[in-house]
Formats: structure tokens, C-alpha cells, sequence
């Protein structure tokens, strides 16, 4: 719990809230515990919270942008990507309860399962009474990554703007095949090529599929000169 608290500077009232919030459910299986002595149910009302959270961020930062500008932005800057990132970088990652096989797979490292620690963390606060605090704590750490998206929102809107091109030339989608994978199963890496009409136009690597589409669909774009 004390580590809890440095990382998000909010102070913690009711600890069982939060061990829950730290517990996979691999680990409630080998025990025999209910369902509910893990994260499940908090991951499902923090992603609401951040949800929320970012979207009224959204609204306010940029009076001027779209619904669907901003749903896009959203999507991104609370994808699991981008929430495992800040869980691996704060430290939270190393606090999640795991079963010891899926400690030995090196679950702990698996971007779905350091953020859904990070969206049920934020739930559990939400339930102690703290949403203002959490609210702020959102706002500050994800800031920077709305405004990265929003400022370079065509490398992460590549693979719509690609599509929108391609349709506007002869109704045809770039067609996205992973050629190769490598590295453990907990850190895969995957290359991915992008092809519109049998013709391969770039090939990227990335930490997942759509990560690995989106930086393809993005080199196809630069090829073409349509970004």
C-alpha cells in the first residue's frame, strides 16, 4: 500500500479495495477464491473512470476538435499500450499478484495485464472516496500523451488515412499480413507488411499487430506522399 501511494501520491483507506485492485486471476484460481478477490471488477469501473476523465480533458483542451477526432485521440491515449506503459514505468507492474506459472511465463510483463492493474488501481480509488485526487493524477500523467497524439495524429491515424486513399482510388483496402514473429511469449515482436493490390508497399516491426500496422500503414503513407 505504501508503494502504492508514492506512485500516485494519494493516500489509500481501504487496503483490501486495493489488494484486489493488484490481483490476477490466475492467482485467485490457484487459491481456490472467488472471482471477485481479483482485479475484474475494478478494471471494469476504473476504465470507466478513465474513460470519463480523458474525454472531459478532451473536451476542454480542444473546444474545436470533432467527436470523432477526439473519440480517436481517446482510443489511443487509454489504450493498453499506452496505460502499460506508464504501469511498466512507474513501478506498478511490479506489484501485481500473479500465480506462480504465470510468473514463470512472465505474465507480469504482458501489456493486457499491466493495464488492466492500472484501470482497476484506478477504480479502487474511485470506491475509496477519491476521485477528485485520482482525477488529477489522470489528467497530469496523461496530458503529454494526448497532446504527442493529437500533434502527430497522423502517425497514429495512418492506418485510416492509408485506407481512405486507397478506397478513393478503386474501392480496394491495404491488406495487413504478419510475416514474422520472434522473441518470447511474453515480448513478441511482430512484422507486419502492408499490400494494396498484390503490390507489398512497406513492412514495420512492433510489440503487437496494431502496433505493427499502424507503423507499416504509416511508412506506406510516407511512400506514397499522402502524409
Amino acid at each position: 500500500m505504501k508503494s502504492l501511494e508514492k506512485i500516485f501520491g494519494i493516500k489509500i483507506v481501504d487496503s483490501d479495495l486495493f489488494k484486489k485492485a493488484l490481483t490476477h486471476q490466475s492467482y485467485t484460481q490457484d487459491l481456490n477464491l472467488d472471482y471477485t478477490e481479483s482485479y475484474e471488477r475494478l478494471e471494469f469501473l476504473g476504465d470507466a473512470v478513465l474513460k470519463l476523465t480523458v474525454s472531459d480533458v478532451l473536451y476542454n483542451m480542444y473546444p474545436q476538435s470533432t467527436e470523432g477526432e477526439m473519440s480517436k485521440i481517446r482510443s489511443i491515449v487509454v489504450s493498453d499500450n499506452t496505460l502499460a506503459q506508464i504501469a511498466k514505468g512507474n513501478g506498478l507492474s511490479e506489484l501485481i499478484i500473479l500465480s506462480k506459472h504465470d510468473e514463470k511465463q512472465g505474465a507480469r510483463n504482458l501489456n493486457s495485464i499491466c493495464a488492466c492493474a492500472f484501470e482497476a488501481i484506478l477504480g479502487a480509488y474511485y470506491l475509496d472516496g477519491k476521485y477528485k485526487q485520482v482525477r488529477k493524477y489522470i489528467e497530469k500523467t496523461l496530458t503529454p500523451y494526448i497532446k504527442d497524439v493529437k500533434d502527430n495524429f497522423a502517425k497514429y491515424n495512418s492506418k485510416e488515412i492509408l485506407q481512405e486513399y486507397t478506397q478513393s482510388l478503386d474501392k480496394n483496402r491495404p491488406v495487413y499480413k504478419v510475416v514474422n514473429e520472434s522473441g518470447p511469449a511474453h515480448k513478441r515482436i511482430f512484422e507486419v507488411e502492408v499490400s494494396y493490390n498484390g503490390e507489398v508497399l512497406a513492412s514495420e516491426k512492433g510489440l503487437s499487430k496494431k502496433d505493427a500496422e499502424q507503423k507499416a500503414a504509416y511508412s506506406a503513407c510516407e511512400k506514397l506522399g499522402i502524409i
